[in-house]
C-alpha cells in the first residue's frame, strides 16, 4: 500500500496536471452511484489537490471534492489529454482538461463530497497529524508522542494507527524503529521523555525525507559513509532495515531479521533493537 510520502507525491503530480484548469471530462467508471455527479463536476476548475495521510482530495470550485484512497492496489497515472495508459488495471476515474488527463486505477474507495461533509468524514476526522501537512511541524509530532492516551500500546501497532500519526505504513515503521534502536514491542510509556522526543523527531524527519527522495529513507551522507566502509556503494540501498533481512545492519554489522509484529512484517536488527 502506498504510504504518506507516495500519496503526497501523487497529489503534487495531479495538481501540476489539473489545478487552475476547467475539467472538460469527469467520468466515473463502473461506479454508477456517482454518475449523477459527472455533469456537476464537468466545467469546474480544480482548485487544489491535497493528501491527508494515505487519502487524497481533489477539490473543485464550488465546494465539490472527490475523495479517494488507493488502498493496496490503487494508482494514479498522469498523461497528455486523452492518452489512455496501456494497463490491465481497472479504470475507476478520469479527469481531463485541455492539457492533461489524470486516471485513477483499481482504487476501492472513492466518494464525492461537499466541503461541509469533510469534517465529519469517517476516515478524515480520525486522522492524526500528518508530518507532511502544510500546518504540521515537528513540535506537533513530538506532542503526539507525549500524549499519554497512546502510551500503553506497542509501537508495532501504534505506528500503523492512522489516528496516531497519519501516513506511516510498513516500510516507514521499520525505518523509524531502526533509526532510534527501538524494538517493535516497546511502548511509549516505557520510554523517558527524551527517548519519546527523539523517536518523534525521527518520525518527522524520515517521513519528510521519504517524500523528498521518492521513498528513500537513507541520508545521503550516511549512505556515502556506509558505502565507503563496506567498499560497495549499493550495500545499503534505499533503506536502513526494511526488506534488508539478507543484509547487514548499517550500525553494527549484525544481520537484519524479519519478524511479524501486529500481523505485519517488521525488519530490525536484534543487536541494536533488543526486546524490552
Amino acid at each position: 500500500m502506498p504510504e504518506g510520502p507516495e500519496i503526497h507525491r501523487s497529489a503534487d503530480a495531479i495538481a501540476d496536471a489539473l489545478v487552475g484548469h476547467p475539467a472538460d471530462t469527469v467520468e466515473f467508471h463502473d461506479l454508477d452511484e456517482f454518475k449523477e455527479h459527472e455533469a456537476t463536476l464537468q466545467g469546474r476548475s480544480v482548485r487544489r489537490v491535497e493528501a491527508h495521510g494515505k487519502a487524497l482530495l481533489t477539490r473543485f470550485e464550488g465546494g465539490w471534492n472527490i475523495y479517494s484512497h488507493n488502498q493496496l492496489y490503487g494508482k494514479w497515472m498522469i498523461r497528455q489529454a486523452g492518452d489512455l495508459p496501456d494497463t490491465n488495471r481497472q479504470l475507476r476515474l478520469e479527469i481531463t482538461n485541455d492539457y492533461h488527463s489524470a486516471y485513477l486505477y483499481s482504487a476501492t474507495q472513492i466518494e464525492v463530497l461537499q466541503d461541509d461533509e469533510l469534517d465529519d468524514h469517517s476516515y478524515l476526522k480520525k486522522l492524526g497529524p500528518d508530518p507532511l501537512g502544510r500546518e504540521t511541524d515537528e513540535a506537533d509530532i513530538v506532542e503526539r508522542f507525549e500524549a499519554t492516551d497512546f502510551h500503553r500500546r506497542q509501537l508495532a501497532t501504534l505506528l500503523l494507527d492512522q489516528g496516531f500519526v497519519a501516513g506511516i505504513g510498513n516500510y516507514l515503521r521499520s525505518e523509524i524503529l531502526w533509526s532510534e534502536a527501538t524494538h517493535p514491542r516497546e511502548k511509549l510509556g516505557g520510554m523517558d521523555s527524551d527517548e519519546r522526543r527523539e523517536l518523534a523527531e525521527a518520525t518527522h524527519r524520515l517521513i519528510r525525507r521519504a517524500y523528498e527522495k521518492k521513498g528513500t529513507t537513507v541520508d545521503d551522507e550516511e549512505l556515502l559513509a556506509y558505502a565507503d566502509q563496506k567498499g560497495d556503494e549499493t550495500a545499503c540501498g534505499r533503506h536502513y532495515a526494511y526488506e534488508r533481512d539478507d543484509g547487514e545492519c548499517p550500525r553494527c554489522d549484525d544481520e537484519i531479521v524479519c519478524e511479524e509484529h501486529g500481523g505485519r512484517n517488521v525488519f530490525l536488527c536484534p543487536s541494536c533493537q533488543p526486546s524490552p
